[in-house]
């Protein structure tokens, strides 16, 4: 079976009914995952072990589902319920909705029996929980404002990961100056001291590195130029509040001086990172008195492609945002975007690997082709100049194909930000659709054919797998912007019912938001801080079924998306990371669009 034969057999599932895509087998021939397989054993044998959705809610006119998951009984009891479920409101018990479930179906990610409850006609604002089998679920809201205090609780998490300030989110939630100790490592090609000019901690380590603020960065403006209506009046509570440049762009362009201080002026080129040598134990960032390295590649030309091309892209974008607020800015971000460019394609395979001594992170990248078309694109659809268009062009595959996105893998930006820009050729830009409509199509039927909802595939639950559901997302909702879908939107928003509780544990994987956050990341400040819950928004890795540390190994063996424990130790499953959290922000702020 070819690719558009398998296509158009995906389209026509996705059209079937609920009950007759349960047990399709296509999407084991897609992805090589075992398909959502109906039970044969009696229903009626059959009662509720609990009911898990979106701890925060639903907006009126989105789809609402709640996964049902269920156990057998060796007999029937006499009074075994129909599979059947309530909406009831929550301060008065009434039924509000009522349906069937769907078909149990045992679902290869989680080893879970498991049937949705769908009330997506329930519309009427209120607060409300699902009945079925004798279990409730949570309550939960339905409401047009449900994500407000989310996007700005996973946004304002950026204000707690900033480096070199006082940082205070309230609550008790604050560290003093940091890092103030900075100078150039040997491997940089430079000596001395520098000032620290800011950037955010990377994840649970004090680290800063351009490569991975690259994609994170990028993931939060582009949410600006999309999603404008959920992010201009965003009050986010920081020291630049109230002035010229909305919040939401302020925080962003703290990291974004940082990432700027990390180009070296005589030729354009970047350094890779800005870390101590190794990393400090769990204290608070201003007890962390280790030197602050700018850290290069240890040989001439001691910057890396991969940060330099990164920085074009971002600082492209960042002079398409910023010049309504700050021209002066803007002009700055597209003269360092152009110098980096040019170094960039002088010096398109300088890779980078830890020199020897070096043990922060790597983020090493061993073809920079992608972030060199992505800077390329980035940078014509700011400037329309046909020298950006013809090294974007020149880099295309002759078959197409688009993927999620990753700090690694940065070729779907460049191919999306083309589509974007109304600047570029019609006759690149049908195929670049047609490549991104059909990897949201095969998403889209993950999203069918998982018991939770979610778009992964079973050797995707590795380590940042809820970052990866969050950038599966982020595709959709590129795929719906270029042509429209709704199918595409329930399936991105269905990722975020997973983060937000519809999954094997009921855990809000976003710490203090929802009813049951999860509660241990492995992340200093709220290691050492001695409060008793974590610092408020950040995203867990999520399941990991490779492992990676001491704590994930020794774990049992279970279905991969089981492979998860609440442990500050297991930093392969309950690290956060700046690249997770941006797709989240990204994908809250759609879902409090109304152009979705």
């Amino acid at each position: 079976m070819n690719r558009r034969s398998i296509l158009r057999s995906i389209t026509a599932l996705i059209a079937a009914p609920v009950a007759e895509r349960a047990g399709a087998s296509l999407h084991s021939e897609i992805s090589g995952q075992p398909s959502f397989n109906t039970l044969a054993a009696d229903t009626d044998r059959r009662t509720a072990r609990m009911i898990v959705l979106n701890q925060l809610g639903f907006r009126p006119g989105h789809a609402k589902r709640a996964a049902v998951v269920l156990e057998s009984t060796t007999a029937p009891p006499a009074d075994a319920p129909e599979l059947s479920f309530r909406v009831l409101d929550a301060a008065t018990g009434a039924s509000r909705s009522e349906g069937r479930l769907g078909t149990p179906a045992l679902d290869p990610a989680s080893g879970d029996v498991v049937a949705s409850a769908d009330f997506s006609t329930l519309k009427a604002p209120g607060t409300y929980y699902v009945e079925a089998g004798g279990k409730r679920s949570d309550p939960f809201r339905i409401g047009e404002d449900v994500y407000e205090p989310g996007l700005r609780l996973t946004m304002r998490a950026f204000y707690g990961q900033r480096c070199g300030c006082k940082v205070d989110l309230g609550g008790g939630y604050h560290h003093d100056a940091c890092h103030a100790d900075g100078a150039y490592h040997a491997t940089s090609g430079r000596t001395g001291k520098l000032p620290n000019t800011g950037g955010w901690h990377d994840a649970g380590d004090y680290g800063r590195y351009v490569v991975n603020s690259g994609i994170s960065t990028a993931t939060l403006l582009w949410a600006w130029e999309l999603y404008p209506g959920s992010l201009r009046n965003l009050k986010l509570d920081i020291p630049e509040s109230s002035g010229p440049v909305p919040d939401f762009l302020a925080e962003i362009r703290w990291n974004l001086n940082w990432m700027l201080s990390m180009q070296d002026q005589s030729d354009g080129g970047v350094w890779h990172k800005q870390t101590s040598e190794a990393f400090c134990a769990f204290i608070m960032p201003e007890q962390d008195k280790l030197t602050s390295y700018v850290i290069g590649t240890g040989a001439d030309p001691f910057k890396s492609t991969a940060a330099t091309a990164d920085l074009a892209a971002v600082a492209a974008i960042a002079a398409r945002c910023f010049r309504p607020f700050d021209p002066a800015y803007a002009d700055r971000c597209l003269t360092a975007a152009r110098k980096a460019w040019s170094w960039a394609i002088a010096n398109p395979k300088v890779t980078f690997r830890n020199p020897t001594g070096i043990t922060t992170g790597d983020y090493g990248d061993r073809n920079c082709s992608d972030e060199i078309q992505w800077a390329s694109a980035e940078l014509f659809r700011t400037t329309g100049e046909p020298l950006y268009e013809r090294a974007f062009a020149a880099d295309l595959p002759d078959n197409l194909a688009i993927d999620t996105p990753s700090w690694g893998s940065l070729a779907p930006f460049a191919y999306w930000t083309y589509c974007l820009s109304e600047k570029g050729s019609p006759h690149l830009r049908p195929g670049l659709v047609e490549a991104t409509v059909e990897a949201a199509t095969l998403r889209i039927l993950r999203a069918t054919q998982n018991g939770y909802g979610n778009t992964l595939r079973l050797q995707e639950y590795r380590w940042g797998s809820n970052g990866s559901a969050g950038n599966d997302s982020l595709l959709l909702l590129l795929a719906h912007r270029l042509q429209a879908n709704r199918a595409a939107v329930d399936a991105a928003l269905a990722n975020l019912h997973y983060m937000l509780g519809c999954n094997c544990f009921g855990v809000s994987w976003v710490t203090q938001l929802g009813l049951r956050p999860f509660q241990h990341p492995h992340h200093r400040p709220s290691a050492a801080d001695h409060l008793p819950a974590p610092w408020p928004g950040m995203l867990s890795g999520g399941p990991n079924a490779g492992g990676g540390d001491a704590v994930a190994n020794a774990l049992p063996k279970q279905p991969p998306m089981k492979m998860w424990v609440d442990d500050t130790r297991a930093y392969s499953l309950n690290e956060i990371a700046i690249n997770w959290n941006a797709p989240l922000v990204f994908l809250l702020a759609a879902a409090n669009s109304n152009l979705i």
